[in-house]
């Protein structure tokens, strides 16, 4: 679509992960972006095949999301017609409660929702209460049957935290690198017996929040000395000992940008492919 007759809109995104099978359409399975697209077609009049969405982060099944970040293509003319209050209200009166757009806006220049970001924000919660979680959260928080040791997962996070290879805790994808840049580990208490891991990085791979969070339980219980995720990276391979913990306990908090100005700046120099720039850990 060209530059002259389309526009593209930025789309803050919230939802409940329970009864979908993850972010991305597929054939016959109920997902997060066949849901919105098919309301945006609706409420835009547009065709299926002209409401596409990019979005920041594609997660899987049962994962939740608050912050969630997505951009549509649109012609300039329904933009203008709609506006987006309008839109946002008409989107509120055809989605399903379990998924909500909280914002609409005009994109700036070059934005794009994937690859502009300079950072993911996930929270992965979990409760180590006797009689386990509180019912009205059991769709959001992980009940872990030991008791933990908040101290100790924070000083095995430690050796977790800057620019690695995270292959021993990503699902591998062919041609493509688990480098990734983690800017933030570390775990605190909201309230008794639970407790919300923080985990902040440029981009993650597939299933490394969840692997790093069941690493880190693993010395929580005492299982596990506090160096053992660190070697465990170190070594490069997945190893079987490291439990990937269920989807429901994480939710994606926040997707940040750069100023408007250089959105496209960011997205041309994501595109690229990540090198590690710093000696991998021995």
């Amino acid at each position: 679509m060209g530059e002259s007759s389309g526009a593209r809109l930025r789309l803050d995104i919230a939802y409940d992960g329970t009864d979908f099978s993850g972010w991305a359409e597929q054939p016959g399975r109920r997902t997060v972006q066949g849901e919105l697209q098919a309301a945006l077609s609706r409420v835009l009049r547009l065709d299926r095949g002209q409401v596409r969405l990019t979005v920041a982060g594609r997660t899987d099944a049962g994962v939740h999301a608050r912050g969630q970040v997505a951009h549509l293509d649109v012609p300039e003319a329904v933009r203008a017609a709609e506006g987006p209050e309008r839109l946002l209200r008409r989107l509120a009166g055809v989605l399903p409660p379990d998924v909500r757009v909280g914002a609409v806006s005009a994109a700036p220049e070059g934005f794009d929702a994937r690859f502009s970001a300079l950072f993911r924000r996930y929270v992965y919660r979990v409760s180590d209460a006797p009689g386990g979680v509180d019912p009205l959260r059991r769709r959001e928080v992980l009940w872990n049957r030991r008791p933990l040791d908040v101290e100790a997962m924070n000083r095995a996070a430690d050796g977790l935290v800057g620019e690695h290879d995270f292959a021993a805790y990503c699902r591998k994808r062919e041609g493509a690198t688990t480098v990734r840049e983690l800017l933030r580990l570390e775990w605190r208490t909201e309230g008794e017996h639970l407790y919300a891991a923080t985990v902040e990085a440029d981009a993650f791979c597939h299933n490394m929040v969840r692997a790093l969070v069941g690493a880190m339980l693993a010395v929580g219980e005492g299982r596990r000395a506090e160096d053992w995720p660190a070697r465990v990276l170190g070594a490069g391979v997945r190893d079987s000992a490291v439990h990937v913990v269920a989807p429901h306990g994480l939710t994606l908090e926040e997707v940040g940008y750069p100023p408007p100005e250089e959105s496209a700046a960011r997205a041309a120099a994501s595109r690229r492919v990540r090198t590690l720039s710093v000696p991998p850990r021995e």
